[in-house]
């Protein structure tokens, strides 16, 4: 089976999504005592701008019961949209006149392989309780972005990344699919196995089927140091490039109103938490311990992606409509590099 970047594109209109919201991955939503049948309840996503009430709802608690699911659907010719922390910002998971699924039952970890660095992992796995029990494998990601409430297959579909130059998103630490297809069929893809379903599913927005497991390529456990200051948009800007340049991961927000940023760069150490005493700004942890940040109000953001050596003059433009044509606009802009991959909808395809 081959598949063009142009051919998935016009093929990815009918969207499945996964993502889970952490220690509560069914929030936002009314619904009955009943375990697994069919339950009338309302979907929210997390910033509650994204609202639905499918006509039919289950939580499966095994791959054979999703497929059984799948089947039905197919039968009753259903739309079938699979959703969790909902934590996209787009309708992508809403779904009105059809089936709505969520994964969090199919969740932990699968198996470990220290000597390959690899772990399989099951797609409604939180990303927020991976930290832990690859660590007690001697194992760890590569990168996580800074919200962790994801699933690992809601993170994968939607090209969930972090920051630093060269490092790809999540799905591009993904080494190996097992996908459940809107036939019910279960394909496994990676590199070597169905190579073109595998680069076009690393991120589909659910569009290729229902991912139910995940080999990730990972990393000795490591601690990271990280470091945060404010500096004026004019010190940030003339120092951007070589921020981002020497250190792992780098990224900073800029406030319009004060024209200031805040600034942040982790690093991986040897050092341990006790070495930095009380240093303003700066702490040391294992990394699933210092990516992630606390999100506790509730927001709706717009992301964009460009060719990494346009970004500086789109700031520039940016700040100046922010300031001069929407200073009521109190949103901080983000900003993030990303490494280049091959995947058909990832935003950094082909590019840095």
């Amino acid at each position: 089976m081959k598949l063009s970047r142009r051919g998935f594109l016009a093929g990815a209109t009918a969207a499945l999504v996964q993502s889970t919201r952490r220690e509560n991955a069914v929030h936002g939503q009314r619904r009955s005592k009943k375990k697994k049948k069919q339950e009338t309840r309302t979907w929210t996503n997390w910033s509650g701008s994204v609202t639905c009430e499918p006509s039919d709802f289950h939580i499966p608690d095994t791959e054979s019961e999703l497929v059984d699911l799948v089947h039905r659907a197919a039968k009753d010719s259903q739309k079938i949209r699979v959703a969790a922390s909902g934590h996209s910002f787009t309708p992508l998971c809403a779904v009105d006149d059809g089936m709505q699924l969520l994964l969090n039952r199919l969740s932990g970890i699968v198996s470990t392989d220290l000597a390959a660095k690899e772990a399989t992992i099951w797609g409604g796995t939180n990303l927020f309780r991976l930290g832990q029990p690859l660590r007690e494998a001697g194992l760890a990601m590569e990168n996580l972005p800074d919200v962790d409430i994801q699933t690992l297959a809601g993170a994968i579909s939607t090209g969930t990344h972090g920051t630093g130059r060269g490092i790809r998103n999540l799905s591009n630490q993904a080494v190996g699919l097992r996908l459940v297809t809107a036939s019910g069929e279960i394909i496994e893809c990676s590199h070597d196995r169905e190579p073109e379903i595998f680069r076009a599913a690393q991120v589909s927005v659910g569009a290729l089927g229902i991912i139910t497991q995940v080999r990730m390529r990972l990393l000795p456990t490591y601690r990271l140091h990280e470091k945060t200051w404010r500096a004026s948009f004019e010190e940030c800007f003339e120092d951007m490039g070589r921020l981002i340049r020497e250190n792992r991961h780098f990224e900073f927000f800029w406030v319009s109103q004060s024209d200031m940023c805040l600034l942040k760069t982790l690093n991986p150490t040897d050092a341990q938490p006790d070495d930095l005493a009380d240093r303003t700004g700066e702490r040391i942890g294992h990394s699933d311990v210092i990516f992630p940040s606390v999100r506790s109000r509730r927001f709706n953001e717009i992301e964009f992606s460009l060719a990494e050596e346009r970004g500086p003059e789109c700031l520039i433009e940016l700040r100046e409509l922010l300031m001069k044509k929407y200073p009521e606009v109190s949103m901080p802009l983000e900003y993030r590099t990303l490494g280049a991959d091959e995947s058909y909808l990832s935003t950094a395809n082909g590019r840095d």
